[in-house]
């Protein structure tokens, strides 16, 4: 019986993972998706805020990178090339949404905010749970004070001060210079500077928590949808 050949999928290079991707290994799908998701539905989150239309952005920019995953040449990071196909998405779906509601009759249209999920609805991943009890309030606060920035400060304010994003990177994803990006933080900074205390922002990295099963759960409903087979069984 001929031994399986182990792969060591979290030490490889962005280009390996895409070129496994390519040729439709589901355990490089795991690899990328774990790595991925979260900075993907933050981003996605930024500009729709809504828990289920970001999770559907994330879920359809997948499938379009993975689909044409053979285009990607390793000029920026795996991650930052995801995050731009994300944030199209998410615009795209901005401007679908507007379209059709500027069609609706006005006077026959329900609130479509009641719809919305509250922002602090994350995923259960209280390791520990009195740490999380503490936060959840502030982190509420946190939440609600970036969902009023403007759209075009809000995303830039998640991708580089709650994902971590380098200016170069979150020029890339976002399609401008990296002085925009500097300029947007800026504002975004000073504008939530009036509602947060400095004290705060260390709580930042908690926020908008997307991980355990609803992580897991979007992957495995990827995977689903590939139907894609993993070296070995899963």
């Amino acid at each position: 019986m001929t031994a399986l050949r182990l792969i060591d999928y979290a030490a490889m290079d962005d280009r390996s993972l895409a070129a496994l991707i390519a040729a439709r290994d589901a355990n490089a799908v795991r690899q990328v998706t774990a790595l991925n998701n979260q900075r993907l539905f933050r981003a996605a989150w930024s500009i729709l805020k809504s828990r289920a239309d970001a999770e559907d952005a994330v879920q359809s920019a997948y499938l379009k990178a993975f689909a044409a995953i053979t285009s990607f040449t390793g000029a920026s990071s795996l991650s930052t090339w995801l995050t731009r196909i994300v944030i199209n998405e998410a615009l795209g779906k901005l401007r679908s949404d507007r379209r059709r509601r500027a069609r609706l009759d006005p006077d026959s249209v329900i609130d479509l905010e009641q719809y919305r999920e509250a922002l602090m609805r994350g995923s259960a991943t209280a390791n520990d749970p009195d740490r999380e009890l503490a936060l959840k309030q502030v982190r509420q606060m946190i939440e609600q004070a970036v969902a009023r920035l403007p759209a075009q400060y809000r995303l830039v304010f998640v991708l580089r001060d709650i994902e971590g994003m380098s200016v170069d990177e979150a020029a890339k994803a976002l399609d401008v210079v990296p002085a925009t990006v500097k300029t947007r933080l800026f504002r975004a900074r000073q504008l939530l500077q009036r509602e947060l205390e400095p004290e705060l922002r260390p709580t930042l990295d908690g926020a908008f928590p997307f991980a355990g099963a609803d992580c897991a759960g979007l992957t495995g409903r990827l995977l689903d949808t590939l139907a894609w087979e993993c070296p070995g069984g899963r």
